[in-house]
């Protein structure tokens, strides 16, 4: 991943917008293929019930899981991610709590266990794309250089990810339990290490819900499946809107994908940061595809996997009472306990900021 942080950063300096035609930016929304588009954003719900399925199955260890119940607290957290930014990530975890009833620390490991799941895939995505980059749509003669070492970093990079799958088996066989337990004491009398203790914590809970190998197997097959529909809707968002972008083969949106979920997390010294920059950076400073049609396609890739998940999200939310305040307190809450090395409890019922008799929301430790 590092490398990829050190790419966009070098990629920074190469945005040059002298020439830019705003009234090509206009029009060229209209021109793009409306069934690509919609078949997107269908895709990109089905991304969110394969992560709800995942979900599912890893509950199973901690008491009876509903798809249904996770997939709509699916859809309402990261709608709140949306809402919030990336405070409202613990959100989801939650509501999942809530709504099936059962202990937040199992839900809080499993949130722990999924996000190395996903970081593995996303390393197993750039070590593939990285493989792969150059044997599709051809790219601009100075990105030629890149070639070689792009190569060499794909091949690490699948050999990190198989490497870290293989520690995920090795620690759940022979057992992490009594270095959770000696990095939670520490945190009682050291303060400064209680974040650190309770994430291990939580990450040794995930585990729990791998009860065996075919566990592991079935996670990293919907894991897979999951990215594998994600690169699609990358694909099918370039393809729509013609010229060069047409001629992107999967190798090539996967490229696109990994550097924009990198991006996502980044703040570019002297740029800003945004997956929509890193999109358009690649685009255009990699591919050589002109600046109007790159801009549109990374504002519409943004729109499709970040933002269409709230056209159901936000009607669940309010169908179940949540106002922005509720989920402002209930991230701020979290947080606040998190600092401390535990979590809140479960919320019962929505109450928001104004309400003058809503429940104090006490610690539950991991």
């Amino acid at each position: 991943m590092g490398l990829l942080v050190l790419l966009l950063y070098k990629l920074r300096g190469s945005v040059h917008l002298s020439g830019f035609r705003w009234s090509l930016l206009l029009t060229l929304p209209a021109q793009a293929n409306l069934w690509l588009l919609l078949l997107s954003i269908a895709t990109i719900y089905l991304c969110y019930a394969i992560r709800a399925l995942r979900w599912t199955c890893f509950a199973r260890s901690i008491g009876p899981a509903s798809f249904k119940n996770i997939f709509t607290s699916t859809m309402m957290g990261f709608t709140c991610v949306f809402l919030l930014g990336r405070v409202g990530e613990p959100i989801r975890p939650m509501l999942i709590a809530r709504k099936d009833k059962v202990p937040l620390a199992g839900t809080f490991g499993i949130y722990v266990l999924e996000r190395i799941f996903d970081l593995s895939a996303t390393a197993v995505a750039a070590g593939i794309a990285f493989l792969v980059i150059g044997k599709g749509v051809a790219l601009r003669p100075e990105a030629a250089p890149l070639l070689a070492h792009a190569r060499h970093a794909g091949t690490g990079l699948l050999l990190g990810a198989l490497g870290a799958i293989a520690f995920l088996a090795y620690i759940r066989l022979h057992g992490a339990g009594a270095l959770a337990a000696r990095l939670d004491a520490a945190g009682k009398r050291r303060p400064q290490i209680a974040r650190v203790a309770g994430l291990f914590s939580a990450f040794v809970d995930g585990l729990h819900c791998l009860r065996n190998m075919t566990d592991l197997a079935v996670a990293v097959g919907l894991t897979a499946l999951h990215w594998f529909f994600n690169t699609l809707v990358y694909l099918w968002v370039i393809n729509s809107f013609g010229g060069r972008l047409a001629d992107f083969h999967l190798g090539d949106a996967l490229l696109v994908m990994v550097f924009t979920l990198v991006g996502s997390a980044l703040q570019l010294p002297g740029v800003g940061g945004g997956s929509q920059l890193a999109t358009f950076l690649v685009l255009t400073v990699i591919y050589g595809v002109e600046s109007e049609r790159a801009a549109v396609a990374a504002i519409v890739v943004w729109l499709i996997t970040f933002t269409a998940v709230s056209l159901a999200g936000v009607p669940l939310l309010l169908r179940e009472g949540w106002s922005l305040g509720d989920l402002r307190r209930l991230a701020r809450e979290e947080r606040a306990a998190e600092a401390a090395g535990g979590h809140t409890s479960a919320p019962v019922m929505p109450s928001g900021p104004h309400d003058p008799h809503a429940p104090h929301v006490a610690k539950e430790k991991t």
